[in-house]
């Protein structure tokens, strides 16, 4: 029998699990290994209660056609063993067993299985249309309609969404860039004309059928027919532009769909074969080049499995054989790995706006699945809780406070946000969720044409859809009772510090992290780095402004650490760049995050964030007090292994005024006051700036500058700064007196507002 070979996982490879120090958060637990050969690789998995895999406590499981599975029923709780072996061609039939993991399923978990293959498609019909409402329940919706026009929004759908492109211009084939050198402005009004070719599309198709209207059925038909005779290997295709591949694959797939029964065998032929050929493509970059079930942190090609893979598969079901496979990949994935950028607490590596992509499209692929399928993975703790993620880091009144790329920088909250936040409300009935959405809708009320919405959703479309699939909930304030006061979503390494979240004009925001996944894909070189926003005025901000992803802008400002709220030890900040494996590697630990008698307090090491560039860091904790819920005190301890320079950074929408040791900036609602109050290597020089260093001036010509304040120490070995940071709400003054005790082998700093006194206490650095 052939030996197995077992690869040793690493950072950005899926892990050996589950194993000893798993704990499962739903039953049955996801099995995932390290494939033991680059292709052409199926198991056989065994599962028993036995040690020693006796034959009456052992499931044997096989084949298995990738290095993932999950099982089609929950376990009993209790301890299980596992193990798998490559299958063969030879006599033996498999290699050898892989080494032997121990687990436990502890009692009342979530059920959440997925059905075996042969089970998975059982509902499933033939007929058209499959995607959002089923052949079998067209006729009722057809009939509300009509009796009721502005049933489930469908007149305002109709109006803003089907009517202007009953007599709008077909789309030419959008023309390759210039020497065929992607032009950021070019993209994006790529996949600009391929959103409109998808709403067209998909919007005459739906309304025409839904009244049975042969000159809409015309029209979209006209479409359909057009972009489906696009090249698809040319300017849209997924290695040339894959946002705009994307859009037109689910173009192609709701025409197919919807209008199935009006096409003539030649029309269905050729909408088919395009279909084919690019959710082809798509997949084969999925599976065979990125390999998103062997490495999975690839943020398009994981969104391509719901914008492209879901819809196109659904359409082509039972009519191409390729369809099924795509479809079964999916599904494993989402049962398995889903989602790479966070777990059960429900947060997302990437920040608000990747959330948002990622949620706004799995949700509707989800939506499909269950409806087409009944397979519901909605169930999965992730989802029960993601909602929390945009509540608690990008709550509605917020501008400029929350980590990550953010095409919408300066902006309130996006609307869109706000209906996949509505999402999880009908998903879960949580209250809190539909308060979110009601009130991001009274902020956002003018973005429905900006490129971040306009390009990528109709509010119109989902507004339609989703009043049918759920039920309205009624919308719950938060409270100081349903709020927790420090969230920590320790999937993801962010914390939250919150008072009067529902008050936008008393709300403090006060924002951390520390993450484990460094600075891959979408997040920032940012690990203990901090945002504040008080009295609805943005004070310590995300600064810089998105041009396009891989502008100067991004790569040389916003990525960097020298943007944040942070710190650089002789000028040098967290690894930034390209390289995925250093990126993840550029880490950071939240130690510790809890409310405690009358403050909020977090604790974060983000020493290997730094370690690429200052090898000779030995320790970088931050500690954050959140006071009364008024008042923040930061207190930063650097160890290193010889004399450096360290420079405190915060960055404002303000010049500030500088004095001593003291800054302070005015805002429009709010002020606040930033002392050091201690340093030890001495007094610390301010200064303060309003470039944004190395990002060619043309990029953001016209847009707002920000101000950077930069606080240097003197040369040390060990640094200890403490600095207070007091919000002020206009026309309410106040101020928090501090005073300093060293008398022993630490440093005793007090502070005291209204008559209440709190200590903090640093280590000396001998």
């Amino acid at each position: 029998m052939k030996p197995l070979y077992e690869p040793q996982s690493g950072v950005l490879t899926v892990q050996y699990a589950p194993d000893e120090q798993t704990v499962l958060a739903e039953n049955p637990p996801r099995f995932t290994w390290i494939p033991a050969q680059l292709e052409h690789d199926r198991y056989v998995l065994q599962i028993s209660r036995s040690a020693a895999f006796a034959e009456e406590a052992t499931e044997t499981i096989g084949p298995v056609p990738y290095n993932l599975y999950t099982p089609n029923r929950p376990l009993e709780p209790g301890t299980y063993y596992w193990r798998y072996a490559l299958l063969t061609d030879d006599e033996a039939g498999r290699t050898a067993w892989s080494r032997v993991r121990r687990f436990a399923v502890p009692e009342g978990l979530p059920e959440t299985p997925l059905p075996s293959p042969d089970r998975r498609y059982a509902q499933a019909s033939s007929a058209h249309p499959r995607l959002w409402l089923q052949a079998s329940g067209l006729p009722d919706f057809r009939r509300r309609v009509k009796e009721d026009p502005s049933y489930c929004g469908w007149e305002t759908f109709y109006e803003l969404s089907v009517r202007p492109w009953i007599g709008r211009e077909l789309i030419a084939e959008p023309q390759p860039y210039p020497d065929h050198k992607r032009v950021a402005s070019l993209w994006r009004n790529m996949y600009l004309d391929c959103q409109e070719a998808l709403y067209a599309i998909r919007h005459l198709a739906v309304a025409g059928v839904v009244l049975e209207d042969e000159a809409l059925i015309g029209r979209a038909k006209l479409w359909l027919l057009h972009v489906a005779g696009w090249n698809p290997e040319g300017t849209t295709s997924r290695d040339y532009n894959d946002e705009a591949s994307f859009r037109v694959a689910g173009a192609l797939a709701w025409g197919y769909d919807w209008l199935c029964d009006a096409l003539s065998e030649a029309e269905r032929e050729l909408v088919r074969r395009s279909l084919l050929t690019r959710t082809g493509l798509v997949a084969y970059h999925v599976m065979e080049r990125s390999k998103i079930h062997h490495v999975p942190f690839d943020s398009h090609a994981v969104r391509s499995l719901s914008s492209v893979m879901v819809p196109c598969s659904i359409a082509l079901l039972g009519e191409e054989p390729k369809a099924q496979e795509w479809l079964d990949y999916t599904l494993e994935y989402y049962a398995n790995l889903y989602t790479p950028w966070g777990g059960a607490d429900g947060g997302w590596a990437e920040g608000p706006m990747y959330w948002t992509t990622g949620m706004a499209f799995v949700t509707e692929a989800f939506n499909l699945l269950k409806n087409y399928t009944g397979i519901d993975f909605y169930r999965r703790p992730f989802f029960a809780k993601t909602g929390d993620f945009p509540l608690y880091c990008f709550s509605p009144d917020t501008l400029r406070a929350s980590f990550g790329d953010q095409s919408t920088l300066g902006d309130p909250v996006s609307l869109k946000t706000a209906f996949n936040v509505r999402q999880f409300a009908g998903v879960t009935g949580n209250g809190l969720y539909q308060w979110y959405f009601e009130r991001v809708k009274e902020i956002d009320t003018d973005s429905e044409m900006k490129f971040y919405n306009y390009g990528w959703w109709d509010f119109r479309f989902d507004e339609m859809v989703y009043r049918h699939d759920y039920p309205a909930i009624e919308p719950t304030p938060p409270t100081e009772a349903s709020i927790e006061p420090v969230k920590w979503f320790r999937d993801v390494g962010w914390v939250a510090f919150h008072r009067n979240m529902a008050d936008p004009e008393r709300h403090i925001m006060l924002l951390t992290k520390s993450s484990k996944y460094g600075s891959v894909s979408h997040s920032h070189g940012d690990q203990n780095g901090f945002l504040l926003h008080a009295y609805g005025e943005p004070l310590a901000i995300e600064s810089g402004h998105y041009v396009a992803f891989g502008s100067t802008m991004h790569r040389n400002w916003r990525r960097q650490t020298r943007s944040t709220n942070n710190i650089l030890v002789d000028g040098l900040g967290q690894y930034a760049g390209t390289d995925k494996v250093l990126a993840m590697e550029s880490s950071g630990t939240v130690e510790a995050a809890e409310q405690r008698d009358g403050y909020g307090y977090s604790r974060c090491n983000a020493t290997a964030a730094y370690r690429r560039h200052v090898p000779y860091l030995k320790r970088y904790v931050r500690e954050l007090y959140f006071f009364g819920k008024s008042f923040v005190v930061v207190a930063d301890l650097i160890d290193l292994e010889r004399p450096g320079r360290i420079e405190w950074l915060l960055h404002t929408l303000y010049e500030m005024k500088l004095s001593g040791q003291s800054f302070k900036l005015q805002g429009r609602k709010a002020d606040m006051d930033g002392r050091f109050v201690y340093c030890s290597s001495g007094e610390l020089e301010l200064t303060q700036h309003n470039e944004f260093t190395d990002v060619d001036p043309a990029e953001y010509e016209g847009l707002p500058v920000h101000w950077h304040l930069k606080a240097a120490t003197k040369e040390a070995r060990s640094h200890r700064l403490v600095t207070l940071l007091v919000p002020v709400k206009h026309g309410e003054p106040k101020y928090v007196s501090h005073f300093l005790d060293d008398q022993d082998h630490g440093i005793h700093l007090y502070f005291t507002e209204d008559g209440v006194t709190r200590k903090v206490e640093v280590p000396k650095t001998y």
